[in-house]
């Protein structure tokens, strides 16, 4: 069981490992690691120096804030681990992101592409089926989730979600208040971490 606290203590991040990514989504990405170190959250993110990945850590560690990267080893070099900062390798993507959320108080979504799609429907379907009740924020630039959070209420609209499931997470357009939306929503309860351990 998790020891409870009185504040989130650390923010899993996932996003894009795409260096081709707009300029802008990089520099948000270098607001909200600053942002967490700032605040005292720890990073976990995953292990990679490429991309937003590699952004949001470069400056939460050069912010002397407290970083944790977790990365199988095929990506190793492929995602060029950034070795500045703590890494645990694992053997495949499914111990990595149950990893990940075992380490996070709370989850952070960035821009990404299909992995980073991957990881967030798995997150909020635990979410749903009640294994945790983690925040979970968005940071939402132009619109960028839109789509997928309209593919979810198509999905209430049909009678397939249930309605309150849209207030699993908060969105937010600006990189400056990605943080203060995830320091706001408080500690909630959590999950059996076992429970979520024996999901498929």
């Amino acid at each position: 069981m998790r020891r409870e606290s009185q504040r989130l203590e650390s923010a899993c991040v996932f996003c894009g490992s795409s260096d081709d990514a707009d300029p802008q989504f990089l520099a948000a990405a270098r607001t909200i690691g600053k942002g967490l170190a700032d605040a005292g959250v720890k990073l976990v993110y995953g292990g990679g120096g490429v991309g937003l990945m590699g952004a949001v850590a470069r400056a939460a560690h050069e912010a002397n804030g407290d970083v944790l990267g977790i990365i199988p080893t095929f990506l190793v070099g492929k995602e060029r681990a950034l070795e500045t900062v703590e890494h645990i390798i694992v053997d495949n993507m499914h111990e990595r992101k149950m990893l990940m959320f075992q380490r996070s108080d709370s989850f952070i979504i960035l821009p990404g592409g299909i992995g980073t799609l991957e990881e967030v429907v798995e997150l909020l379907s635990w979410r749903r089926l009640d294994l945790h009740a983690k925040p979970v924020v968005f940071y939402n630039p132009r619109g960028f989730w839109e789509p997928l959070f309209k593919l979810f209420q198509h999905t209430v609209d049909e009678r397939l979600t249930p309605p309150e499931f849209m207030q699993a997470w908060v969105s937010v357009e600006a990189a400056e208040d990605v943080v203060p939306a995830l320091l706001g929503q408080g500690r909630e309860r959590y999950p059996s971490e076992a429970a979520v351990g024996r999901r498929g």
